[in-house]
């Protein structure tokens, strides 16, 4: 893309007027960089209390930032959770509410890159998409990207040495990785790309999305990495049988030196950030998808949920409540901590207020970036919400089902756990581990909840047919 234009610029200015507290005397709109980790869980990384897996560099953005002790994914699998964040829709409202793979954003969608590309950013995109594939209005080109490298089929990101990947819309091979080989491992590419844009685009404001495939399942990682890990867990009883990824044999060490590995891309971005001299006009931004998926067929050894009931798949607190951690110097206050609730339908409009961009009017997000900046909040996000269908292949089958639900609303949080089930409700505050449900004793809580949810959502637009399996790795 090129250079930022005069006219692109005066544009900016105009906007910036009306968000003085925010863009100060700062020349330019400030850079973004949001990183989302896949399937990371809250207790993952050391500033949120783990203490087996090193994570030096996150826990450093945390210290010289603003840690949420109460951020919430947009859903507890991948592709839903993303078409949250990226359109500003909580799960009653947005497009993509399946997880089975190849759903699309509609043409009609607009995303945080079209918004932000329209105002004069660059704009690119490093990893996992799941929004669209090629020959789809989603695939991101479509969606607001100047750049895109990656996999845009979810399912395929499962699989670490791929053949192919996706370059804007063309296919991109990977050498060393025909017929099993296992050579070029793609999240090292992916990483390269990402920060080769940041450089290329010094000079301009940029956006720059890096939904990393790490540590989501297949659990393996290149040897420089899995080294520090080998040998220092328990295996036993920690597989996968019948499973079709190519996980290594200790999947522990595995795990936690793909967090590592991760932790170290996100240095790396960090300090190309400083070397272009954008430190003080950049928004970080770290999360992850959803919950951790250890706890699924496992136990949940390292605390990956961080103590909470659940993990991906469910929502309860270990599949939905995310690390979420935001640092700008001079502007994000570090060392702070915040339990304001909020979740990934509020990123789109506090990533516009920051740029000094009016969000769409049709989105269900508040923005927190007074939050970010120290201010009072007079304007909070009230209610969190989320569903999901009979996810594996089912959707259309069972698509006039009541899906799995939950809202939460300041301290409270009402769950239904299965399609169809009775509601449980939760005392947040007083139980965050959701251990007592509360429906008999609080009717009139439940029935001020129960409202919510009946006008929560309209009915999905797309639903897929049986037969694909979110696990099924490409041949």
């Amino acid at each position: 893309m090129s250079a930022i234009t005069r006219r692109q610029m005066l544009g900016q200015t105009a906007l910036f007027a009306g968000a003085p507290a925010i863009q100060g005397q700062s020349k330019r709109p400030p850079n973004i960089v949001l990183i989302m980790a896949d399937d990371l869980g809250y207790g993952d990384l050391g500033c949120y209390g783990q203490k087996q897996i090193r994570t030096p560099n996150i826990d450093r953005l945390a210290a010289e930032g603003l840690r949420f002790t109460d951020a919430y994914s947009g859903c507890t699998v991948c592709a839903p959770s993303r078409s949250v964040l990226m359109t500003g829709r909580h799960m009653g409202h947005t497009s993509v509410r399946g997880n089975t793979g190849g759903q699309s954003l509609t043409e009609s969608d607009v995303t945080m890159a079209m918004l932000l590309k329209k105002a004069g950013y660059a704009t690119g995109g490093y990893g996992k998409w799941g929004l669209g594939d090629l020959g789809t209005p989603g695939v991101p080109p479509k969606k607001g990207f100047d750049e895109f490298f990656g996999y845009l089929h979810q399912v395929h990101a499962h699989n670490f040495y791929p053949r192919l990947l996706v370059h804007n819309e063309e296919l991109y091979p990977l050498p060393g990785n025909e017929g099993g080989r296992q050579e070029t491992y793609s999240h090292d590419v992916i990483s390269e790309k990402s920060l080769a844009f940041i450089e290329r685009n010094a000079k301009q404001p940029f956006f720059c999305y890096v939904p990393s495939t790490i540590p989501h399942w297949e659990l393996l990682v290149p040897e420089d990495s899995f080294r520090e890990y080998r040998g220092k867990f328990p295996e036993r009883g920690f597989s996968r049988p019948g499973s079709r990824y190519a996980d290594q044999p200790e999947m522990r060490a595995a795990y936690a030196a793909m967090v590592t590995r991760l932790d170290r891309e996100v240095g790396r971005l960090m300090e190309l950030v400083r070397k272009t001299g954008q430190e003080d006009n950049t928004l970080f931004l770290f999360t992850s998808d959803n919950g951790c998926a250890l706890g699924i067929i496992n136990e949940d050894y390292f605390g990956s949920s961080g103590g909470f009931r659940g993990h991906k798949q469910n929502l309860y607190e270990g599949g939905i409540r995310v690390p979420m951690i935001a640092r700008w110097r001079g502007r994000v206050a570090a060392g702070r901590t915040s339990a304001l609730p909020w979740s990934f339908c509020d990123m789109l409009p506090t990533l516009m207020e920051v740029a000094g961009v009016q969000p769409p009017g049709d989105i269900d997000g508040v923005s927190i970036a007074p939050t970010l900046m120290g201010r009072e909040q007079t304007k909070k996000p009230e209610w969190q919400y989320w569903e999901l269908p009979r996810w594996i292949g089912q959707e259309k089958r069972f698509a006039d089902e009541i899906p799995m639900q939950a809202a939460r609303n300041g301290e409270w949080k009402v769950v239904r756990p299965k399609p169809g089930a009775p509601l449980e409700l939760y005392n947040l505050r007083s139980d965050p581990k959701e251990t007592t449900d509360l429906v008999a004793r609080e009717p009139a809580v439940l029935a001020r909840m129960q409202a919510f949810l009946s006008t929560a959502r309209t009915a999905p637009r797309q639903l897929h047919e049986p037969g694909v399996y979110y696990w099924d790795p490409p041949k």
